[in-house]
């Protein structure tokens, strides 16, 4: 579960890579992930592509395809939305209020735990479920002509239901002194998702130690790595291993 530094962003703090030499600055270190990950472990990698010129760069797309052509699954991709982002307009685009979050795993099958991430069904099980109807208590297909089908009266005693990969998290608004930290609900959902208590976690771009503080929260082993020598300080002081 890591976090690179983005692509022209940022500069002052940790560099910044050109995004024209984004993958070929990546990919030894993919290739590396690739190398130590368990055969059912899963790799997330939390990227956003800016804006140069007007338009959209595409070297996560380009990031994307060069992973996958060394032999990784692109198995999902899901999004976090900001759900406390500002809002703001540029001449030719809004403020990006989303990040994407790639899950690339090496085997088809892999460990994922997704009991741990349910969610509440919501209120509106009460009124929906109140007057079923004889569609509601069988399996129909939708009358939109789509593949989608379902029998709603499954629902009825469900109190937990697995989300959607979309993922509605504020970010970070402490100053934690890491101007790109991420928030720790970013890093515990995808824990809890794909590894269990007593699994190891690494983050190779660890920076202030959020994924590693996420590990101690859920009773997981933690690996980061960080050639900052400030953000190291910063982690170990989080972490209380100074």
């Amino acid at each position: 579960m890591t976090s690179p530094p983005y692509a022209k962003r940022r500069s002052k703090t940790y560099g910044g890579i050109n995004p024209d030499e984004y993958v070929d600055w990546f990919f030894p270190i993919s290739q590396e992930l690739k190398r130590v990950l368990k055969p059912t472990g899963s790799f997330i990698l939390n990227i956003k592509e800016p804006a140069i010129n007007g338009e959209r760069h595409t070297f996560v797309i380009q990031l994307t395809l060069a992973l996958k052509q060394d032999g990784w699954r692109w198995v999902d991709e899901y999004c976090w939305h900001k759900k406390n982002s500002h809002p703001g307009k540029w001449n030719n685009r809004f403020r990006d209020s989303w990040e994407r979050c790639l899950h690339f795993t090496k085997e088809k099958k892999f460990a994922m735990y997704q009991d741990a991430v349910m969610i509440p069904v919501g209120d509106w099980k009460k009124k929906r479920f109140k007057n079923l109807s004889q569609a509601d208590r069988e399996r129909n297909k939708s009358s939109l002509g789509n593949d989608f089908s379902r029998n709603v009266s499954n629902w009825k005693e469900r109190d937990m239901v697995y989300p959607s990969n979309v993922l509605h998290l504020a970010t970070e608004c402490r100053n934690r002194g890491h101007s790109a930290a991420f928030p720790i609900d970013l890093p515990i959902w995808f824990i809890k998702l794909f590894t269990q208590e007593g699994d190891v976690v690494l983050d190779p771009f660890i920076g202030g130690g959020t994924t590693a503080l996420a590990c101690q929260e859920l009773n997981r082993h933690f690996i980061g790595i960080e050639l900052n020598k400030d953000y190291y300080d910063l982690a170990c002081s989080n972490l209380g291993l100074l």
